[in-house]
């Protein structure tokens, strides 16, 4: 009974979602829309992180790269967001793979400290308006929405449900890895890489492939990202970024769905509560991070065991 309850809460929450347009005021729902957005974000780097045990310190980069795809394509060349989605989601999985593919080799705080490099290598591109497309420190600007057969989806309610119906796809890939022989291989790297190269398993490939999938979820949600807030620029992409990320899977509980899902409540929405206290949330997080290390290391929510 307590497995049946616990497969159909999550489900059933997401549909409980759906409602949100027409229940709360227009500042809650785009304060929900972020929610969705950032948890996808979050739930990406569980992929590098939670799930193949790499220190990625520089996720927030996939982001900014499927958030400018999108913008330059709409801005400049015309194109319409939903269809900008795809070259996002392939821009930031082939960055993913390419800067991995030679920083899988490191292990550890080596690993954390290259992709530190990489991300301050972005925000520096970004800043310097890298072949004249990027909009230099104030990004670009006028993002347009989302449109179904010429509608435009202008409204907030509308851009809420396709920011929610993305955290619903991303969930579902999430259910479907963890199941997978795929999520299976992640977890043995984790765990011991030797052990699972000695079983036949191409860690450099996989670790590369850990990297892609990640990124490319991430540039998914950098689409939505930049329709939201109609604008793109640099500040949005910073380190900082990438270490809440970083925090947000291991506060709420590594390869943990519903952790990840806590810990990206606990950092975008929480503080909206206390808004007049939002200044103080990376204090606040801080100080929550350490706690929970010392009295609960696996996270608040942490990967449930499968009983047998």
């Amino acid at each position: 009974m307590k497995e049946q309850i616990y497969r159909w809460a999550g489900p059933s929450l997401w549909v409980l979602g759906l409602g949100v347009p027409f229940a709360l005021s227009a500042n809650w729902i785009s304060i929900l829309a972020l929610f969705a957005i950032y948890a996808v974000v979050a739930l990406s780097q569980d992929i590098v992180l939670g799930r193949a045990g790499m220190f990625d310190m520089g996720h927030a980069v996939y982001f900014g790269v499927g958030a400018y795809t999108t913008a330059i394509l709409n801005v400049t060349y015309g194109w319409p967001i939903f269809w900008t989605m795809i070259p996002a989601i392939i821009a930031a999985a082939l960055v993913g793979g390419i800067l991995a593919a030679p920083l899988v080799k490191l292990r550890g705080d080596y690993l954390l400290v290259a992709t530190i490099g990489v991300s301050q290598i972005f925000h520096l591109a970004m800043v310097n308006n890298t072949a004249g497309v990027t909009g230099g420190p104030d990004g670009i600007f006028g993002v347009g929405v989302p449109s179904i057969f010429g509608h435009q989806l202008i409204s907030q309610g509308n851009e809420y449900l396709v920011d929610w119906g993305l955290l619903g796809i991303v969930l579902l890939l999430m259910k479907n890895l963890e199941h997978s022989r795929l999520g299976r291989v992640f977890r043995y790297l984790k765990e011991d890489e030797l052990a699972a190269t000695t079983l036949g398993v191409n860690a450099r490939y996989y670790k590369i492939l850990a990297f892609a999938l990640g990124a490319g979820i991430a540039g998914a949600a950098g689409t939505l990202f930049a329709s939201q807030l109609a604008v793109v620029s640099p500040g949005a992409f910073v380190f900082t970024e990438s270490v809440t990320l970083f925090a947000i899977v291991l506060v709420g509980g590594q390869a943990s769905i519903p952790g990840v899902l806590l810990g990206t409540v606990l950092m975008f929405v929480v503080p909206q509560v206390f808004r007049e206290l939002a200044q103080y949330r990376y204090f606040a997080f801080g100080i929550g991070m350490i706690v929970v290390m010392v009295v609960r290391p696996q996270g608040i929510w942490p990967r449930r065991r499968r009983m047998g």
